[in-house]
C-alpha cells in the first residue's frame, strides 16, 4: 500500500538545484523522495530507469513506479517490465490510452499512421494523455533523461525543473527530477552492471533506446542511440511528447 499523499508544496527551483551534486544520481533521488514522500514517481521503461528504480530501493525511502503501456510494445519490453516487478518487489503502476481515443484513431486512419503524417497524434493518444492523468496529484516525478541522448532536444536537460505541461494545479507546479542529466550512457551501463540491475533483452540485439515496436529499431555500428526512434522523421522532432520542454518553444522553468 503506498503512504498517503501529503500534498503538494512549493519548492525554490534555483536554491534545490544548488544543493544536487550532477554526478551523484543517488543523492538527487534520495532527496526527490524526502522532499515528496508517497507522491514521488518514478517513470520507468528503459535501462536509465531501472538504475534509478535500484536506487530509489536502496534509498529506503517510499517511491512508486509507473510505466506508459502503450498497446504497442515489444513482448520483450513486457517481460522485462515482470522481472523488474519482481526483483523489486514493487507494484508497477500502469497507465494505459483511452480505448475509445485508440479506437477512433484506428477506424480513421489505421494502425501505422504515423508513418504518413508523424508520430504526435498516436503518442499524444498513447502516452501523453495516459501520463497526464497518471501525474495527477503527485508531486514529483522521476525521469532517466540524459543530455547526451539526443544533442538536437536534450542537451540542456537541467537535474530539476518545473513541468508546467503536466501540473494539475498552476499554483503549485509538478517538479521533474533528471538525476542522470549528466551522466553518459557509459556511465549507466557501468552501473548496471556493477549492481547486476536488469535491462531490456532487446539491448543485447543491438536497441539503444527502446520505445514502440512499430516506432523502434536496432541502431547500426556509428549511429546515435536515438537513431532508432522514429527513424524516418527529422531528429529535432524525436520527443513523444511527454518532454515537450526538450523542444525549442516548448518552455519551462529548469536550472541546469
Amino acid at each position: 500500500m503506498n503512504p498517503p499523499a501529503t500534498g503538494p508544496q512549493h519548492v525554490d527551483i534555483e536554491a534545490l538545484s544548488a544543493t544536487l551534486d550532477p554526478q551523484d544520481p543517488r543523492g538527487t533521488v534520495a532527496r526527490a523522495l524526502a522532499l515528496f514522500p508517497g507522491e514521488t514517481l518514478i517513470s520507468f521503461s528503459g535501462a536509465e530507469d531501472v538504475a534509478l528504480i535500484d536506487m530509489a530501493a536502496k534509498s529506503g525511502s517510499p517511491y512508486r513506479v509507473f510505466t506508459l503501456d502503450t498497446g504497442r510494445l515489444h513482448p520483450e519490453t513486457l517481460e522485462f517490465m515482470e522481472l523488474v516487478r519482481k526483483r523489486y518487489q514493487v507494484g508497477i503502476e500502469a497507465a494505459f490510452p483511452q480505448p475509445e481515443a485508440v479506437l477512433v484513431l484506428v477506424r480513421e486512419k489505421g494502425l501505422f499512421s504515423f508513418y504518413a503524417d508523424g508520430h504526435e497524434e498516436c503518442c499524444r493518444i498513447r502516452k501523453v494523455e495516459p501520463l497526464r492523468r497518471m501525474l495527477a496529484g503527485a508531486g514529483a516525478y522521476i525521469t532517466g533523461q540524459r543530455q547526451d541522448q539526443s544533442p538536437a532536444t536534450r542537451a540542456a536537460i537541467p537535474l530539476v525543473q518545473e513541468d508546467p505541461g503536466f501540473s494539475t494545479d498552476p499554483a503549485t507546479p509538478l517538479i521533474k527530477f533528471n538525476p542522470l542529466a549528466q551522466w553518459t550512457s557509459a556511465q549507466v551501463w557501468d552501473y548496471i552492471r556493477e549492481y547486476d540491475v536488469p535491462y531490456n533483452a532487446l539491448h543485447d540485439r543491438g536497441f539503444q533506446s527502446i520505445g514502440c515496436a512499430p516506432c523502434t529499431r536496432a541502431t547500426n555500428p556509428g549511429e546515435h542511440e536515438r537513431a532508432g526512434r522514429w527513424s524516418w522523421e527529422e531528429a529535432t522532432q524525436k520527443e513523444c511528447g511527454l518532454h515537450a520542454m526538450n523542444v525549442p518553444g516548448g518552455g519551462s522553468k529548469s536550472v541546469v
